[in-house]
């Protein structure tokens, strides 16, 4: 990674950006110091962060502290990446991250990449493209919160380049562990004499994850293949490695990406892999997803993510089921209250069906009769 020119707050020396990542894989850290002298400076001018250079492209990152359209009157800040160099139709994803600075791990993330499974990725068009957000966060609330600490705000911001790559394998191999593989060589319609099958579903990256199990029958480690520590990025990665294990009728590799989905789940993700997976008949995954995302104290904060409106969107029906399993969870909660208040054992008895809970015990050995 290479930097170019240093952070530029037009006249003013009070902003810094630094890159944390001395790889091409896709990271870098945008500091703003002193963010107290950037408002006022109004809407559509912006703070600019180093120039970053992620799958042979440069980008940068724009901050507009009063937001980059007039018309929002400075109530919320803006967000952008933008293409920095000579290029046409380059394929992209994205993800934006505000860091929690109070050590809660509570970070605001805005993220292309879990919505690239029906979108697929991003194009920008030629130099000065841009991709973010117009209203990426209410200004009052931002300066109230634990994003800004000593007047420094910290912002993450993840590329990931799609490009075409080419890779070698055995036929007999393919063909072994895939039936859509061995229909494709070896079928009725099939030509065991074709050389090159070009792959349009399947991102690169995700097909090299997936040949990785074909061949040794283990499942792949995610963060070496993308080269990113990022939670999202890594659930995404999975997501999409569910997605092709289907359509190739991998059962195992199925599983074992159901499995690792389960243990991954939090609020900003369970959403989108709800979605994943209804679309493709996962029915664990979907039951603990929909716990998870039912749970009161995980609610809230479901609802407030990007995938919980794509959600809404792609599979409308699903709300119903996630507002009837809240609805079981209250009504769990609320008889487990009554039987607390009560001290009935009567009522224990009626409640052992539903969860394990001791039943109480008179300290006489007897019963306690209700007045």
């Amino acid at each position: 990674m290479r930097k170019r020119k240093k952070s530029t707050m037009h006249d003013s020396k009070d902003s810094a950006s630094k890159s944390v990542s001395e790889t091409v894989n896709g990271s870098h850290q945008f500091t703003i110091k002193g963010y107290s002298l950037a408002k006022g400076m109004g809407p559509g001018k912006c703070i600019a962060s180093d120039i970053f250079t992620v799958g042979g492209y440069d980008w940068a990152v724009y901050f507009y502290p009063d937001g980059k359209n007039p018309e929002d009157t400075a109530m919320y800040v803006s967000v952008f990446i933008a293409l920095a160099s000579e290029g046409t139709d380059v394929r992209a994803l994205f993800e934006l991250t505000l860091v929690d600075q109070s050590g809660k791990g509570k970070h605001k993330v805005h993220s292309h990449f879990d919505r690239a499974l029906e979108s697929g990725p991003y194009t920008l068009k030629y130099r000065g493209s841009m991709w973010g957000y117009k209203r990426f966060y209410r200004r009052t609330t931002l300066e109230s919160s634990d994003y800004i600490k000593d007047d420094y705000l910290i912002m993450n911001c993840t590329v990931g380049v799609v490009g075409d790559e080419a890779f070698k394998a055995h036929k007999l191999i393919l063909a072994a562990r895939s039936p859509v593989f061995r229909a494709q060589f070896f079928g009725l319609v099939g030509d065991p004499n074709i050389d090159k099958v070009v792959v349009k579903d399947v991102e690169p990256s995700v097909f090299k994850a997936m040949l990785l199990f074909i061949y040794s029958d283990k499942f792949p480690d995610i963060q070496e293949i993308t080269g990113s520590g990022s939670t999202c990025m890594s659930t995404n990665m999975v997501q999409h490695l569910l997605a092709a294990a289907d359509l190739y009728n991998l059962d195992r590799l199925k599983v074992l990406s159901e499995a690792k989905l389960c243990e991954k789940l939090n609020a900003d993700t369970v959403a989108t892999t709800l979605a994943l997976a209804e679309q493709h008949h996962c029915s664990q995954l979907k039951a603990v997803c929909l716990k998870f995302a039912a749970t009161p104290a995980n609610l809230g904060a479901v609802m407030q993510s990007e995938g919980f409106r794509h959600l809404e969107e792609s599979c409308p029906s699903l709300l119903s089921e996630l507002l009837k399993a809240f609805a079981s969870v209250e009504e769990c909660a609320t008889m487990l209250s009554s039987k607390k208040r009560s001290g009935s054992s009567v009522y224990g008895i009626d409640l052992a069906a539903e969860v394990d809970v001791a039943e109480p015990v008179n300290p006489n050995d007897r019963r306690v009769r209700r007045r």
